[in-house]
């Protein structure tokens, strides 16, 4: 399978991890929603997600897009297995961002949740904390 830039994939456990840098903007998001409804078709078993954020220099996404895109996530996965994806923030600003997805996916097979503290992520994802390690790249 090709990864996206940033992306890595631990088959043993079924987690997508991704680390953007940058600046996250519209096209970034876009890249990695291909990626994830074209791997949701291929593989019967559902993949858990982190998203690192720490590297993000800034966030360049409007309310309205978010809004959309947790909306798509929503009803893309009803009916289908849950998945759990866990976004590491550090910065507050980058925390409304994923405060709203949350918020917009809640009831749903998609499950968000935010963590300031990477052994937490881990243990709720269930997955060694290593592998949420920056160093893993």
């Amino acid at each position: 399978m090709k990864l996206p830039s940033n992306v890595t994939c631990f088959d043993a456990v079924s987690l997508f991890v991704w680390r953007p840098c940058g600046v996250l903007n519209e096209a970034k998001v876009d890249r990695i929603l291909v990626f994830l409804v074209e791997q949701e078709k291929k593989f019967e078993t559902a993949f858990n997600r982190f998203t690192d954020m720490s590297a993000l220099d800034g966030v360049e996404l409007s309310f309205k897009y978010v809004f959309h895109v947790s909306l798509y996530r929503r009803l893309a996965r009803m009916g289908q297995q849950a998945v759990k994806s866990a976004f590491f923030v550090t910065d507050p600003k980058m925390a409304r961002y994923v405060k709203l997805h949350a918020l917009m996916t809640d009831y749903s097979p998609l499950e968000v949740a935010m963590f300031n503290d990477r052994a937490a992520a881990a243990k709720w994802l269930a997955v060694p904390v290593e592998l949420l390690e920056a160093s893993t790249l």
